[in-house]
């Protein structure tokens, strides 16, 4: 016997279910509409209800399946009637036994819901209805609504109807979620004072610099000034000679004796980051750069970073002054960082700029080496 599969969506209602107000109730629209813009998350699985064996309407509530005891009792009469007038025009021959009771092929029959007994009987309603999910106990729907992508949630289940709705805003159904993904683990004491939103920075969180590293060169990189003998990609350690603190990272930039300066514009939007959630959660965004200079020559290291309007007028600044760093010095690789709070609303992008000069202006690269620079956005995940 083949399985049956019940979709997650919900069924049309039957007369005797209690109405449900469609379109969301007190505010029909999400406020989350501008989702619509963002480009979809990676295919997850769709969850569908499975019952091997049973019809999907044995496990969606309080009505019974058709050939379930009750259901059919009408029909019922009228087959013993009918049963009852065939016996009257039998020719006489040999008693044959009775069909046995209906209720006795209804206990025999496979079609028989495990979850359904007759110590908690049930109205029965009119033969051919179906149940509706939302007859689900609340904690099974939440665990449904886990596994649905956040994105499809908000633009198509939750203006499905206020159950929905107000299900989909519980805080505990964004904790889980976030508890699934693995941005918390389940012992979690750190406040938060929305999850939904929480949710959403947690899962938007990259490093929204490209190319960071040099690993495709210039690719994504502004070179604004590239004095002397220009930029250089090197390979660690190179002939700085030292081992950065990260593994992974390979390769590094590299400056000369005229200034050089190379930057990136970093479009909010575009990464994920819809306006509402900029302007009204304004999360922390975090800025880190890291730069060394040879030990056989000094060098002066700068950065720039700047949150822009859209029409690119600066919001929030940081620009320490230049560190200058004096030749034979330990050419250890050292780090920048600086986190931009409470900034205006209307940020829609983020300018870095980085880069350097060697103090004493000998031909070839001798100036600060840049790598691993990062703008991050939302909290910070242990």
């Amino acid at each position: 016997m083949g399985n049956h599969f019940a979709a997650l969506f919900p069924c049309p209602a039957s007369p005797s279910s209690p109405p449900t107000r469609l379109g969301g109730g007190r505010d029909s629209a999400p406020p989350w509409s501008a989702l619509k813009s963002l480009p979809r998350e990676k295919s997850e699985p769709v969850l569908l209800v499975c019952s091997r064996g049973f019809s999907p309407s044995l496990y969606l509530g309080s009505r019974r399946h058709p050939c379930l005891p009750g259901a059919r009792d009408a029909s019922n009469r009228g087959e013993r009637a009918e049963e009852r007038r065939s016996r009257c025009s039998r020719p006489a021959g040999p008693r044959q036994p009775d069909a046995p009771p209906s209720s006795a092929l209804h206990r025999l029959s496979p079609l028989r819901s495990p979850l359904l007994s007759s110590a908690d009987p049930q109205p029965a309603p009119s033969v051919g209805t179906m149940a509706s999910i939302n007859e689900l106990p609340s904690n099974i729907l939440l665990e449904l609504f886990s596994l649905i992508p956040a994105r499809e949630l908000l633009l198509h289940c939750r203006p499905v109807c206020s159950l929905w709705r107000d299900l989909i805003d519980l805080v505990s159904l964004w904790k889980l979620k976030c508890q699934r993904e693995g941005f918390i683990p389940k012992k979690w004491g750190q406040p938060v004072s929305d999850w939904k939103v929480f949710y959403f920075l947690c899962s938007l969180r990259r490093n929204l610099i490209r190319n960071p590293c040099a690993e495709e060169g210039f690719e994504f990189w502004t070179l604004d000034v590239n004095g002397g003998d220009e930029w250089k990609v090197e390979d660690l350690p190179g002939d700085h000679r030292r081992v950065f603190p990260n593994s992974h990272v390979k390769k590094y930039f590299v400056t000369s004796y005229y200034t050089c300066l190379k930057s990136q514009l970093v479009d909010l939007k575009a990464e994920g980051y819809w306006e509402e959630l900029m302007d009204r959660t304004r999360p922390d965004i975090v800025v880190k750069d890291w730069f060394a200079a040879r030990q056989d020559c000094g060098c002066k290291y700068q950065v720039c970073v700047q949150l822009l309007s859209s029409g690119h007028v600066p919001l929030g600044t940081f620009q320490p002054d230049p560190v200058a760093i004096q030749q034979w010095s330990d050419a250890k690789w050292r780090e920048v960082s600086h986190t931009f709070s409470n900034y205006p609303p209307g940020v829609r992008y983020i300018w870095f700029q980085h880069g350097g000069v060697d103090t004493h202006y000998w031909a070839g690269w001798y100036g600060p080496r840049v790598t691993n620079s990062s703008i991050t956005i939302g909290p910070e995940l242990t």
